[in-house]
């Protein structure tokens, strides 16, 4: 079980530096998801809901690979093992029968960390590194471009928790 969050606010409404309100609501996002999945059971979190298969617990992982291709690998170039582990053999997201609830979130927090410390020493024009995930021929996106697609796949990701977690106990809101 993920121990419980109180809701965080959304950035505040004054701030207006396009690198600041990009991190703030990365962070905002982030916690997000683990208020999603916070007092859910170990069964509710593997267990899937949407027709599709995924688990909330699958979900998290997914996103901590998303925050290690992105920006780990794919920005700073920094080699990175297994940059695709969330992917199971059918090409779905997995969560190994072996791997606990609290490895996932402690791997999802690494990530979320090591990403803030790649951000926090870039400015959003600066480009990709080529390497890693960005090798020649490779268009290398700028750390602006990478943390909006960041952003939108973490609000997309949260809807999907939201009804998931409605459908599961009828918890709604932030």
């Amino acid at each position: 079980m993920i121990g419980p969050r109180n809701a965080a606010p959304e950035p505040p409404q004054t701030m207006s530096d396009p690198a600041e309100l990009l991190a703030a609501y990365l962070d905002f996002y982030r916690d997000a998801v683990l208020r999603k999945l916070d007092g859910l059971s170990e069964r509710r979190l593997r267990g899937s809901v949407p027709p599709s298969g995924w688990t909330p617990l699958e979900l998290l992982k997914h996103l901590a690979h998303v925050e290690r291709r992105w920006l780990e690998w794919g920005f700073a170039g920094e080699p990175v093992r297994e940059p695709w582990g969330d992917d199971g053999p059918d090409g779905r997201w997995h969560v190994a029968d072996g791997e606990s609830v609290e490895e996932v979130v402690a791997f999802f927090a690494e990530q979320c960390r090591r990403s803030r410390k790649i951000v926090a020493a870039a400015r959003l024009t600066d480009v990709a590194s080529d390497g890693g995930r960005f090798a020649r021929p490779a268009v290398r996106p700028t750390l602006g471009r990478i943390l909006f697609h960041l952003l939108q796949e973490y609000a997309r990701h949260v809807g999907q928790l939201d009804v998931v977690r409605e459908l599961i106990d009828g918890t709604v809101g932030e």
